[in-house]
């Protein structure tokens, strides 16, 4: 698949839930959210239909997102049946990490049991190792329980582990060494992220913003001078530096303030009630579910990824006074 801008598509994000046991205030703030009713998600099977579709379609890297991803019912089994599709060259999930140390059914980690179903790497979200500021940021005393899942993570094998940071000026600027420091004892690629107007209005202003280019001339006041490294890349628009007296690298995602951000998207998304967006940063989505549901074949399916595939912008609204429809849980990470 190739979008009107020369685009080829291969990655598929796909939400599952729209629930998680977290409640952070860029994502789901509070507690307003109304869930969606059980037969409008996409099932197990119907997943696995769609993913297989789009691989043939030349999608060969899934991620799967929430809500959070693993407080699905028997979860487990999805894995295990999209580990079965051989077109798949790599499996990902993205989670707040506070599950991946729980004991699956069969004695070994969630995290364990992840791998062994071909998930190859992890991104969770950590926004501050001050217990008390995590508190406040997403809602719960979960700290402990996602440092645990990171562990569990590095024993687990995945191939790669991300920390995601997100930024928010007077919530954890003053914290970003201490995630780079920790980052750095624990061999982890960390990205910081730059605030999106994903949620609701409120969630984004100037008063709680804080760019890329501030999170990274802060580090440099801490650390020295950050170097570029223009060809290390991953899955996402990450920019990727290293640090001058050690080999770690670090990412910067600035979707509001780096205008290039899209200019190598690839990647579609797949919602948990089965809508497909072609951009994050769009209200464009279609709803795939309901021809589906009403016994659409498999090529009528294939069609309706091209046609979406043919309607993905040039690049996100954020920047356009965008206002958000729903909550960033409700569309996937």
């Amino acid at each position: 698949m190739e979008d009107p801008f020369g685009h080829r598509i291969n990655y598929l994000r796909v939400s599952i839930t729209d629930r998680c046991n977290e409640r952070c205030l860029y994502c789901m703030p509070q507690e307003l959210q109304e869930w969606l009713p059980r037969s409008e998600i996409l099932n197990f099977e119907e997943i696995t239909r769609l993913v297989q579709i789009a691989c043939d379609l030349g999608v060969t890297k899934i991620r799967i997102t929430g809500g959070e991803p693993l407080v699905r019912q028997n979860v487990l089994q999805l894995f295990r049946q999209l580990a079965e599709l051989t077109k798949i060259a790599e499996i990902g999930i993205s989670t707040n990490g506070s599950l991946l140390c729980k004991r699956a059914e069969n004695g070994e980690t969630v995290a364990r049991t992840l791998v062994k179903c071909r998930v190859r790497t992890a991104n969770i979200s950590l926004d501050t190792l001050d217990r008390e500021m995590y508190r406040s940021i997403t809602g719960r005393d979960f700290l402990p329980q996602t440092l645990e899942g990171i562990a569990a993570a590095k024993e687990a094998g995945f191939e790669s582990v991300k920390l995601n940071a997100v930024l928010m000026r007077g919530r954890n600027e003053e914290v970003l060494p201490d995630l780079v420091r920790f980052a750095r004892t624990e061999n982890l690629l960390l990205r910081f992220i730059e605030l999106m107007p994903v949620t609701t209005t409120d969630v984004l202003t100037d008063a709680n913003f804080l760019s890329v280019g501030a999170a990274r001339r802060r580090l440099e006041w801490e650390f020295g001078p950050l170097i570029p490294e223009p060809e290390f890349k991953t899955n996402g628009p990450a920019s990727y530096f290293r640090f001058a007296d050690s080999r770690q690298r670090i990412g910067f995602i600035g979707a509001m303030t780096n205008l290039h951000f899209c200019e190598s998207c690839n990647k579609l998304r797949l919602t948990c009630e089965g809508k497909l967006r072609p951009c994050l940063g769009s209200h464009l989505e279609y709803d795939i579910k309901t021809p589906m549901r009403q016994g659409a074949s498999d090529e009528q399916l294939r069609r309706f990824f091209g046609e979406v595939v043919k309607r993905k912008p040039e690049q996100h609204d954020f920047r356009e006074n965008y206002r958000p429809g729903r909550r960033m849980v409700a569309i996937g990470g």
